[in-house]
């Protein structure tokens, strides 16, 4: 890991504050370092306060207020957990889904059979997601660039100010997801619906001032131009190209032009992935501006274009993997608490921990480990390997994939013998949704959540510095949604894996394997 943000003295951070000016017309940058990270952090802060105590504990609220099937809640979860990576408005709605009767099934009698939610009903909790989609979306994949954006990258302090903002960023995350868990959870299950949903919409209000309050510190990068556009070309010049010959010489015959006030680190010319150079290929059809720049970008590109495009295909195959490692952690934040609500959640004789609290253990396994990673495990790991870090970034995220499959093993050989114990011994009482409710304690919960911890401690951090940094600059901000955009495809796998085992298990002799009673299911296979 690197040095924690407060380690930067104020000597770096007047040295942060320099201005730099690479070219004369332009007026000068003055960063604001430090300064500027009360304010980008605490907007994040709030924001995910205000989208986790949303979504945190959406699975029990669907299931005993929307009265939904544990397998539709599940997916309607993961669709719109995958979506989300004006929210304000959005929360707002969902607390009237809670505070007005009439917008929500009504309870569930003891016996009775439940009713499901109208059409419409469901139609504004949809609209209250789609609110909740829109602003989050627009916030998160920015929030990692625009930071990173604060620090001079040409000075030392501003580069160690940018490992800081990584560290302070997942601590944030973390942050946000234990209170969520802790108070927010405990006042939707214990006190209000309408109150526990109300917060999230109040904490988004404050990230939105906070946010606000920092604008005359912030640095702006004027944009370069859109970097998909630039891909775009690239891919539509090297189609148009198919047919030319490549060059014996690329580095030095390749269309090689570059802008005068780019901010880019120049890219050295590769040898991969050579059909995209002929994007780059001179012909006699290709028209020069005065300038030294294409007169159809769409024909011909410059070696720094095709070079970024190279840089995109390489990680896709790590960015695919990183998909399949996401699933079975979306799996343990859904089926994890319906686990809980079959099992003994009993801390006194008059206090049941809420079911979705329990996710808290992923989020203090990741803290603890955090530290005593970068202090004890990287020194040790470098004596022995004699690499800075100790694990390369791949190395990390290879350990994390590990233990998502060891966390997915532990989870089953739990829920096999919670169900063993709820069919053959003495029960305690039912659950809302019907089924006996184990004596096995909820304790047994957290190996398994400890595990899940541990793998994103590995493998979330490594990746998103691993995307950054194998993009040039003005590719930061995709950098950033690429994980996002993984774990969105992750949820949507996830779902219609649900929705596909539920519909087929469901018609044969065996049963449903995803029932809402799950001690008739088979989540233990």
């Amino acid at each position: 890991m690197h040095t924690p943000i407060s380690g930067i003295t104020m000597e770096n951070n007047k040295e942060e504050e320099k201005t730099t000016n690479s070219s004369s017309d332009e007026p000068a940058i003055k960063y604001g370092g430090i300064k500027a990270m009360p304010f980008v952090l605490g907007n994040e802060t709030f924001e995910k306060l205000g989208t986790i105590g949303s979504s945190a504990n959406l699975a029990v609220y669907l299931t005993s207020v929307f009265n939904m099937k544990g397998a539709s809640a599940a997916t309607l979860i993961n669709v719109f957990n995958g979506t989300t990576n004006l929210a304000t408005l959005g929360m707002l709605i969902l607390m009237l889904t809670a505070a007005i009767s009439t917008l929500h099934p009504p309870q569930c009698a003891p016996g009775s059979t439940c009713i499901g939610p109208t059409p419409w009903q469901l139609a504004f909790l949809l609209s209250a997601f789609v609110f909740l989609v829109i602003g989050a979306g627009g916030i998160r994949p920015c929030n990692l660039a625009f930071g990173a954006d604060q620090f001079n990258p040409d000075t030392e302090s501003g580069k160690r100010g940018t490992n800081s903002f990584f560290n302070w960023y997942f601590f944030t995350y973390t942050f946000a997801v234990m209170v969520c868990v802790t108070g927010v959870v405990y006042v939707q299950s214990d006190i209000s619906w309408a109150i526990g949903l109300g917060i999230p919409a109040v904490l988004m209000f404050f990230s939105c001032v906070t946010f606000f309050i920092g604008t005359f510190i912030y640095v702006i990068v004027k944009p370069q131009g859109s970097p998909l556009t630039s891909v775009a070309q690239v891919l539509v010049a090297a189609s148009w190209k198919r047919g030319v010959k490549q060059p014996e010489n690329p580095a030095i015959s390749l269309f090689n032009y570059v802008p005068a006030k780019t901010i880019n680190t120049k890219l050295s010319h590769t040898e991969q992935f050579r059909f995209l150079d002929k994007a780059a290929s001179v012909t006699a059809e290709d028209q020069i501006n005065l300038d030294g720049s294409a007169t159809n970008p769409w024909k011909l590109c410059s070696i720094q274009q095709v070079e970024e495009v190279k840089c995109l295909v390489r990680i896709l195959p790590i960015w695919s993997a990183a998909i399949i490692f996401h699933i079975p952690l979306i799996q343990q934040q859904t089926y994890a608490i319906f686990q809980a609500l079959q099992l003994d959640r009993r801390l006194t004789s008059s206090f049941r921990v809420p079911a979705a609290t329990y996710i808290i253990f992923t989020m203090l396994t990741l803290t603890i480990w955090i530290p005593i990673y970068d202090r004890i495990v990287v020194p040790f790991v470098q004596k022995l390997t004699g690499k800075d870090g100790g694990f390369t970034l791949l190395q990390r995220m290879g350990i994390g994939i590990a233990l998502a499959v060891l966390c997915m093993l532990v989870s089953g050989v739990v829920e096999g013998q919670r169900r063993h114990i709820a069919l053959t011994r003495p029960t305690l009482g039912v659950a809302p949704k019907g089924g006996t409710i184990s004596s096995m304690s909820s304790m047994w919960l957290i190996p398994q959540l400890a595990l899940a911890g541990l793998s994103e401690g590995f493998n979330y951090v490594a990746q998103i510095e691993f995307y950054y940094k194998q993009f040039p600059e003005n590719m930061r901000s995709i950098a950033g949604s690429f994980m996002f955009a993984g774990i969105a495809l992750a949820n949507y796998v996830s779902g219609f894996l649900v929705s596909t085992v539920h519909h087929i298990t469901s018609r044969s002799r065996h049963g449903d394997w995803l029932p809402d009673d799950l001690n008739k299911g088979r989540n233990w296979d």
